[in-house]
């Protein structure tokens, strides 16, 4: 059941950015309302952007110091503030410059992530070969995401639990178990939506970064020396006088910056401004202020430095700052899971990985989905990290690989595409690949930590690389070996012809779904040179997934073209973030402006879908592991009448074997 699947790269729609819309065209005659307004996706933004990357302060800084705590007098002050330095530089320049100053420009029609970006290159001039390679590169790093999205919901909630150990320390036993709890509920309330908890995730973490700069700026006081941290030369001191040491550091301070993909996948959500103003108003004053406080303590007490989040709050408040640290996780969470949701629909919509069961939760915003197998899957995958794992120490090790390795193939995508438009080298092109030489030194830093727990990312993000790999490359055998059985849609008016004594014309629609709208649907064929009977209107109806997010609102959406013989043609155009859904693409189709669809009515209608059927193929190039894994794919799909959603009642499937 593939022919829903199957995508070219021919299936191109050239697009422009749209212009950010975040703000009205025209001012209120009051000042008030503008604030409120533009205060309100600002905090929406934080409560979903930031929650992976603001929770990171929990971790970061004490794994950083516990790098340079050998003895147990603790981090040196030289270590502590050429450490703090490079956190905070790590900071400004892959989520500041890279993220939100270049990278979030890059959007498709106001869709940001590496998909999208990689949507955007694969528009442009670039040879076929050229965009296959950069279409494994991409799987790459959606996969490396996808291995990632396992670590953050354990990591960001073991961290949070374990400050119930600095209240009381018998309560360690009970970190795991609660962790589990959490998670599990979690995971249990993803098919309800998220929208009905969104509205407590932006005032949730507009508290969490104003606890976080609270808690900061009273350690800072304590001691002010600490903001040496913020000038870049303390960066060079660090890597020049301790080399060895800051360089194993890297892979401590790269836990800091997890979360910025967030930010540009985001995009669609919240818009650019909102996000831009999110991140700089709040959130990297308030992170900044909580890494400087954290410095401050190791400086007073290099002996607390392993503790230096949790040790920033006085003892009356350590309960209370474990349960909103505790709600910032779950959120955290939340957002990392309807991000996994969001990176396997669109790539299922690319033709880069098999076809699942998609539940849309709400009625107004497309994106919000829910995808049951993935849940199921990532829930269980989790709970085994955190009961495998048990503290947030221990994971730190299995966390960075593949946050460096997207962020790096991201970068590379880029470049790629902003060579590709541009034509020459820019100052912005000079200063991206910059800091993708500081990236893949933090992911250069993080590959002694394989043996210690990198391998998980790398194994879980391997595997669904293959995964990927092996849809894709089947797809492409499909579409291979359904061209040599095509016959054009210029025969078709030849092909009734031929056939008009034997013919029989009876009353009613014949819907033929097809996804080659340049082709006659073998559905159609056989009617004709085998049933000898044919509908007196026979509407093909081919809907094309494109690379751009959605085509709603789009005057080039729906083409509907008559021909001769009660033949109609109507091709579609849909984003990859879209549900293909055939009755009302057709019902849009009535509605345009030429009369020959006029009296359309889809209930009584007949729809036919012909759909190629894979077999084993002994003399395949394709290897023999990789048609067995494809052709298990394909028996997992969902039944295609569900999927574009036409009714069991009268439509009929046409198959057709196709080797692999």
């Amino acid at each position: 059941m593939l022919s829903r699947f199957l995508h070219t790269t021919k299936d191109l729609m050239t697009t422009r950015a749209l212009p950010d819309t975040d703000s009205p065209r025209t001012a209120p005659q009051r000042r008030h309302p503008v604030a409120l307004k533009a205060v309100g996706p600002v905090l929406a933004a934080m409560g979903v952007v930031f929650g992976d990357i603001g929770t990171s302060p929990i971790y970061a800084a004490s794994t950083t110091f516990g790098v340079g705590g050998g003895s147990s007098a603790g981090p040196s002050r030289e270590f502590v503030l050429g450490s703090t330095a490079t956190l905070i530089w790590s900071l400004f320049l892959v989520v500041t410059v890279l993220y939100v100053r270049f990278l979030m420009r890059a959007d498709n029609r106001g869709e940001g992530g590496l998909l999208a970006l990689f949507g955007l290159l694969r528009r442009s001039s670039l040879k076929a070969r050229t965009i296959g390679v950069f279409t494994v590169v991409a799987m790459f790093g959606a996969a490396m995401f996808l291995g990632d999205s396992v670590i953050t919901p354990a990591i960001s909630v073991l961290s949070a639990v374990e400050g119930l150990e600095v209240v009381q320390p018998d309560f360690a036993k009970f970190v795991v178990p609660i962790a589990l709890v959490i998670l599990i509920g979690v995971f249990a309330i993803q098919k309800l939506g998220s929208s009905f908890i969104g509205k407590l995730y932006g005032p949730v973490m507009a508290l969490w970064f104003v606890a976080l700069a609270v808690a900061g700026v009273f350690s800072l006081a304590l001691d002010p020396s600490v903001l040496q941290a913020l000038s870049p030369t303390w960066v060079v001191a660090f890597f020049v006088d301790q080399p060895k040491v800051a360089f194993v550091a890297l892979g401590a301070v790269v836990l800091a910056v997890t979360g910025a993909e967030a930010l540009y996948s985001d995009l669609g959500h919240f818009g650019r401004k909102a996000i831009t103003r999110a991140w700089l108003f709040v959130v990297f004053p308030a992170l900044v202020l909580n890494y400087l406080g954290q410095a401050s303590l190791a400086l007073r007490h290099p002996q607390d430095a392993s503790t230096s989040f949790f040790g920033l709050v006085p003892s009356w408040a350590l309960l209370p700052m474990v349960i909103l640290a505790t709600l910032a996780t779950i959120i955290a969470s939340q957002a990392v899971i309807s991000g996994t949701y969001s990176v396997i629909h669109q790539a299922w919509r690319l033709g880069v990985f098999p076809p699942l069961k998609v539940v849309h939760t709400s009625e107004d915003s497309e994106g919000q989905i829910y995808v049951p197998a993935i849940n199921v899957l990532l829930a269980v995958a989790v709970l085994a990290v955190v009961i495998g794992f048990r503290s947030s120490a221990s994971l730190a090790s299995a966390y960075g690989i593949a946050v460096t390795t997207t962020i790096s193939i991201t970068t590379i995508i880029y470049l790629a595409w902003s060579w590709v438009t541009k034509k020459k080298v820019t100052v912005t092109m000079v200063v991206a690949f910059g800091i993708l030489l500081v990236v893949l030194g933090f992911l250069t830093a993080n590959l002694p930590k394989v043996s210690s727990g990198g391998w998980l990312p790398l194994t879980i993000g391997g595997l669904v690389f293959v995964v990927m790999a092996t849809w894709w490359v089947g797809l492409r055998r499909i579409a291979s070996g359904r061209r040599r059985n095509e016959v054009s849609l210029d025969e078709l008016p030849a092909m009734l012809a031929k056939a008009k004594g034997t013919l029989f014309r009876v009353p009613g629609d014949a819907v033929f779904i097809t996804r080659n709208p340049t082709i006659v649907p073998i559905a159609l064929r056989t009617m004709v040179s085998t049933n000898h009977s044919l509908q007196k209107r026979a509407i093909l109806l081919s809907y094309k997934t494109i690379d751009v997010p959605s085509t709603v609102g789009s005057p080039h959406r729906i083409t509907v073209t008559s021909y001769p013989d009660g033949i109609v043609q109507v091709v579609a155009k849909i984003g990859f973030r879209e549900h293909p859904r055939m009755t009302a693409l057709l019902t849009e189709a009535s509605k345009v402006d030429d009369g020959c669809l006029d009296d359309f009515a889809a209930s009584r209608a007949t729809f036919f879908i012909s759909t190629p059927v894979p077999r084993y193929n002994r003399g395949s190039k394709m290897f023999r592991w990789a048609q067995i894994l494809f052709l298990a794919l394909d028996r997992l799909a969902p039944d295609p009448l569900d999927v574009i959603e036409l009714p069991r009642d009268r439509t009929i499937v046409i198959g057709r074997e196709i080797p692999l």
